[in-house]
C-alpha cells in the first residue's frame, strides 16, 4: 500500500464537540495508521500551545497548528510565524478608531494585552483561559509579534471596517471575531516537503468552514458527516458523523486500515 499523509481538524473532526475528548475510536484509527507506515499530522487553526496537549493524548507527533504557520516535526516545534505586522497593526488601528473592543495575543500562550476595558466592556471574559493585560500607554506598533486579535464587532457591523479581509478570521464566538492565519494548505505544503513526501498522496479530513482552505483540488478530501455543506461538496468522499465513528469508517472504505 502507498503511503499516505493524513492531516486531521481536530474540534469536530477527531473530537465530539460536545465534550471536547477525542473520539475513541479516532485514536484507534490514528494508531492503526502510523502502524501500517502511513505519516499522521493534525491540522488546526488553533495555537501551538492549545494544541501540543492534545497531539500527545491522540499519540500524534506531527503538528499543522497556527493556522498553517506553526510547524511540528517529531514533537518538535521547528516554525511558529506572527501575522504580518504591518496588516496587524493597521487593523488593529482601524478597529480601535471605530470604536471596537480589541485583544491582541503577542505571543504562543494564554496572555492577551489591551489597551482599554472596551472588549470586556462590549462582550465580556472569553470563555477559555485567558490572562488579561492592560497596557494603556502603548501602541499597537510597539509590539514586535501579534498572533492573533480579537475584535468585539457584531456581524452587522463588519462592513465598517475596510481592512477586515486583510487578515484571516473566522467568527467562533458570536460576539467577536477571531483574527489568525487562515493558510492551513501551505503549511501542509511545507510540511510535506520537510518530510519528504508526495503531494499526491495528502488526505484531509475537516467538518468545518474553516477547513475548506485545505479541500484542494489533488488531495483525497474527507468531509465529516457532520460538516457544513459547503465542505462537503468539495469532499471527494463524504463520510459518517465524527461522533459516528467517522474516520474509522472513511479509513476502513479506503482500505488504509483492516
Amino acid at each position: 500500500m502507498d503511503k499516505k499523509y493524513f492531516f486531521f481538524d481536530i474540534d469536530g473532526t477527531l473530537t465530539n464537540k460536545a465534550t471536547g475528548e477525542i473520539i475513541p475510536s479516532a485514536k484507534k484509527t490514528i494508531r492503526l495508521l502510523q502502524e501500517n507506515g502511513h505519516f499522521v499530522c493534525i491540522a488546526t487553526g488553533r495555537a501551538y500551545y492549545k494544541t501540543k496537549a492534545f497531539a500527545k493524548l491522540a499519540g500524534i507527533h506531527h503538528i499543522v497548528s497556527n493556522g498553517g504557520a506553526a510547524l511540528t516535526i517529531n514533537d518538535q516545534l521547528i516554525k511558529n510565524c506572527p501575522l504580518e505586522h504591518k496588516k496587524a497593526v493597521s487593523l488593529c488601528c482601524e478597529a480601535e478608531k471605530a470604536g471596537f473592543g480589541i485583544l491582541i495575543a503577542t505571543d504562543d500562550n494564554i496572555d492577551v494585552r489591551m489597551k482599554n476595558m472596551r472588549f470586556i466592556e462590549q462582550v465580556g471574559f472569553r470563555k477559555e483561559p485567558t490572562r488579561y493585560f492592560l497596557d494603556s500607554n502603548r501602541s499597537y506598533e510597539e509590539y514586535e509579534n501579534i498572533y492573533k486579535i480579537y475584535i468585539a464587532i457584531p456581524k452587522a457591523k463588519e462592513n465598517e471596517l475596510s481592512l477586515l479581509d486583510t487578515v484571516g478570521h473566522i467568527r467562533f464566538i458570536e460576539d467577536y471575531l477571531t483574527f489568525q492565519h487562515d493558510k492551513k494548505d501551505l503549511g501542509i505544503i511545507e510540511m510535506i516537503q520537510l518530510v519528504n513526501g508526495n503531494l499526491n498522496d495528502v488526505v484531509v479530513f475537516g467538518d468545518d468552514y474553516n477547513d475548506l482552505v485545505m479541500f484542494q483540488d489533488g488531495w483525497t478530501k474527507i468531509a465529516m458527516g457532520n460538516a457544513c455543506d459547503t465542505l462537503k461538496k468539495k469532499a471527494t468522499f463524504v463520510t459518517k458523523a465524527n461522533t459516528e465513528d467517522g474516520i474509522e469508517f472513511a479509513c476502513r472504505h479506503f482500505g488504509w486500515i483492516k
